[in-house]
């Protein structure tokens, strides 16, 4: 409660007191430019996957567009330890997201690399993830996909150093036969995206489909 009343939690939007449990205020929640996205249907995060790998459906959440909302949103999320915004997400993600009769049988995050997971201290997925898992009563693995490199966030990587991906990442265990929802923050290049799905595809008779916070169109 003091913490509360010295530092009250403010919307990112208009820097307005807000209660302690929520990322912005109701005026600043029409702003957010969410992408109606249907999981079936075909979009623009669709086609750009198809350019990359076999998938099935695709979700995305968020437009991630330059001072907007939703980027900074993202980056409360990834820098500056609001873990707990993952949990808003997901829940503004299960009024958007009907899987109707064919649901994943998992849900797979990508992981980062060890070093990066002790210089954050989280992961801004995992909480993401298991608010989806409780609710969608699927269950999920933060460690079917292990990354055997550390890189810089891909944000910050030249387009060059984007497409450098070859043997990032691999399969902790092998599996067949399961329908994979592949679930990350913001869709850029799709390249690790697609990285991960290829070894995903290459282990068994998988399908693999794909979730995102945010697309950067």
């Amino acid at each position: 409660m003091i913490l509360d009343l010295f530092f009250p939690n403010r919307c990112l939007g208009c820097n307005r007191i807000i209660e302690g449990d929520l990322l912005v205020c109701t005026l600043c929640f029409e702003q957010i430019h969410f992408t109606h996205h249907r999981y079936f249907e075909n979009s623009y995060l669709k086609e750009k996957c198809k350019l990359l790998f076999p998938i099935e459906h695709c979700f995305s959440l968020m437009q991630f567009e330059k001072e907007t909302l939703s980027r900074k949103i993202i980056h409360e999320l990834k820098y500056k330890s609001r873990e707990k915004a993952g949990k808003i997400l997901a829940e503004w993600t299960t009024e958007k997201l009907d899987f109707k009769d064919e649901k994943p049988d998992l849900f797979v995050t990508v992981p980062l690399h060890s070093k990066k997971l002790k210089e954050r201290g989280y992961n801004q997925l995992h909480v993401f993830t298991e608010t989806l898992s409780e609710f969608y009563k699927i269950p999920f693995d933060h460690h079917l996909i292990k990354r055997n490199h550390y890189s810089k966030a891909q944000a910050l990587k030249d387009k060059k150093h984007r497409l450098e991906t070859e043997n990032t990442f691999s399969m902790t265990t092998n599996i067949s036969g399961k329908h994979i929802l592949l679930i990350d923050d913001v869709f850029t290049t799709g390249n690790t995206l697609a990285t991960i799905a290829w070894e995903i595809l290459k282990s068994g008779n998988n399908k693999v489909s794909v979730l995102v916070m945010a697309i950067d169109i």
